[in-house]
């Protein structure tokens, strides 16, 4: 399995505009070879006393941190979906729309060692 991870500020009255976000555009990524999208709104996300997730993202006091990520069967499976993702136009649309800053998103692909 393969896994892209991501972290990112919402702001918080944007909720339900990023759930719907998020709905419209997981079929797209599951028609291109994604097993899952998950979506997780933070709700005990602490100050680190070095750094933290509240951090990693600049999170302003009305911003709430999102961990996400989509599996993938394999890293070729996620390397041609991806592609077709960002070429799709239902994805180009809804990412033109994006209820959140992009350029603090971060994000990474990862091969899971430990599934258990």
């Amino acid at each position: 399995m393969y896994v892209d991870g991501f972290l990112l500020a919402v702001p918080t009255a944007n909720r339900e505009a990023y759930r719907q976000h998020a709905l419209a555009v997981a079929p797209v990524f599951r028609e291109h070879g994604a097993l899952s999208l998950v979506e997780a709104w933070g709700d005990d996300v602490p100050e680190g006393k070095l750094n933290s997730m509240r951090s990693a993202v600049l999170l302003k006091p009305d911003e709430t941190v999102v961990f996400a990520w989509i599996t993938w069967p394999d890293k070729a499976t996620r390397d041609a979906g991806m592609a077709k993702v960002a070429a799709d136009p239902r994805a180009q649309g809804n990412m033109a729309e994006m209820p959140f800053d992009a350029k603090r998103m971060i994000f990474g692909g990862f091969e899971v060692i430990v599934d258990a």
